[in-house]
C-alpha cells in the first residue's frame, strides 16, 4: 500500500522529532511492504513572521487529498501566544472538521510515573474527547474591554448530532478494545462531564450516552464521573478507566494530567480524528524552542503519533511492531526528559527503527 502523507514539521524542536518519525516509518515500510509519499510543508511561526500569513484556504483544501497529516509542534516564542494555535491548529481540525481528539494514556515498562505503586498494569486506558464543539467554538463576546465595567462571555455550545458522532466513535473503540483484551471488556466504558453543573450541555451528554448505550452496545458497561473527581482517580486509581469519552474543554484538561501519569510529555501522542476524512497526527509536548537543533529532545512521543497514523490508515501490524520498538526503547533509557535519556535524539531514533 502507499500512503500520501502531508508533513508539518512545525516550529522549534518540532521538525527534529519528526525526522525520528519519518525515520521509524521508513524501517516500518521495508519490513511491511507499505509506501509513504511525504510532501513538506513550512506552516509554523517562522512562515509567519516572514510573510504575515498562516494558512490559506487554498492549502487547507490541499490537505484534504493527504490520507494523512503529521505535524511536529506549534509555537514561536516571538509570536503571540494564540496566534498560530488558533490560526493554524484550531483552523485545520476546525475546517477538516476532525471532531476526534484520541489520546492513549499507556505507562510502558522502564518509564516513570509520578504515581505511587502504580505500573503498566495500572495506568492503559483511552481518553477520547469532543474536538469541534464546546466552548472553544468561540462564542461569546467582550464589550466596554479596557473598562472597569468590562464584560466577558464565552459559552458552550453542543447539539445532538456532535455529541453522537462522538459517542458512536467512542462505542466503537471500546467495542474492538474488549474484543482484543478480557482485561479491558472488564472495565466500563466512562463519560466525564459536570452534569450537576452545567445542566444543559451535561444533560445533553448524559441521555446521549445511555439512549445510544442502551440502544446500540447493550453489551458494554457504561459509567459516569464528574470531571473533578477523575482528575483524582486518575492519580488514585487509574486501573478503574478503559475508554472515557468526554466534551472539549474537559477533554483538554484530563488528558494532560493523564500524560502526565503516562511518564510526560516525552511519550504522549495524539491524534485529531476525522474517521471519514483526512486526520492528524502529532506529539503532545510543545515546540521546546530552547532544546532546538540540540538533539537531546525525546523523539518517542513524534514515533508514538507516527505509530498512531498508520494504525488509523488501517496498518495494524506496522503498528503494532512500532509500538513493541518505542516499548523496548523506553526499557533502555535513563530518563524521559531532554538531555537525560541516555541517547541523543537521532540516537533514540536510530534505536527504535533498529527494532522494527
Amino acid at each position: 500500500m502507499s500512503y500520501k502523507i502531508a508533513v508539518i514539521g512545525g516550529d522549534g524542536t518540532g521538525p527534529e522529532v519528526i525526522r525520528e518519525g519519518i525515520k521509524v516509518l521508513g524501517a516500518v515500510s521495508q519490513k511491511f511492504g507499505l509506501s509513504f509519499d511525504f510532501h513538506h510543508y513550512d506552516f509554523g511561526g517562522e512562515r509567519y513572521k516572514k510573510t504575515d500569513k498562516i494558512i490559506e484556504k487554498e492549502e487547507i483544501d490541499e490537505l484534504r487529498q493527504f490520507d494523512a497529516i503529521y505535524l511536529g509542534a506549534i509555537g514561536h516564542p516571538d509570536v503571540k501566544p494564540g496566534i498560530l494555535e488558533k490560526g493554524l491548529l484550531l483552523r485545520i481540525r476546525f475546517e477538516l472538521d476532525q471532531y476526534i481528539n484520541l489520546r492513549p494514556v499507556k505507562l510502558y515498562p522502564g518509564v516513570q510515573t509520578p504515581v505511587k505503586d502504580k505500573g503498566p498494569e495500572e495506568i492503559d486506558f483511552v481518553v477520547v474527547r469532543e474536538n469541534s464543539g464546546g466552548i472553544y467554538t468561540g462564542h461569546g463576546g467582550a464589550s466596554k474591554v479596557g473598562t472597569p465595567n468590562e464584560l466577558a462571555s464565552q459559552e458552550m455550545v453542543y447539539d445532538r448530532f456532535t455529541v453522537d458522532r462522538c459517542l458512536k466513535y467512542t462505542f466503537e473503540l471500546k467495542r474492538r478494545r474488549n474484543r482484543q483484551n478480557p482485561k479491558y471488556a472488564a472495565k466500563p466504558m466512562h463519560l466525564v462531564h459536570k452534569t450537576n453543573v452545567l445542566t444543559y450541555c451535561g444533560d445533553l451528554w448524559f441521555r446521549a450516552y445511555h439512549e445510544m448505550g442502551a440502544k446500540s452496545y447493550p453489551e458494554i458497561q457504561r459509567d459516569y464521573a464528574h470531571v473533578d473527581a477523575t482528575t483524582m482517580w486518575f492519580v488514585k486509581n487509574p486501573e478503574w478507566f478503559d475508554v472515557i469519552v468526554t466534551e472539549n474543554l474537559f477533554g483538554d484538561i484530563i488528558t494532560d494530567l493523564g500524560a502526565m501519569i503516562q511518564g510526560g510529555m516525552g511519550i504522549a501522542a495524539g491524534g485529531n480524528i476525522n474517521p471519514e476524512g483526512v486526520s492528524m497526527f502529532e506529539p503532545i509536548g510543545g515546540s521546546a524552542p530552547k532544546y532546538t537543533g540540540k538533539n537531546i529532545i525525546n523523539p518517542l512521543a513524534a514515533i508514538e503519533a507516527a505509530r498512531m497514523m498508520i494504525e488509523e490508515l488501517g496498518e495494524a501490524k506496522a503498528g503494532a511492531a512500532i509500538q513493541k520498538a518505542v516499548a523496548y526503547a523506553c526499557t533502555k533509557m535513563k530518563d524521559q526528559s531532554a538531555g537525560r535519556m541516555g541517547y541523543s535524539t537521532t540516537e533514540l531514533g536510530d534505536l527504535v527503527a533498529a527494532q522494527i
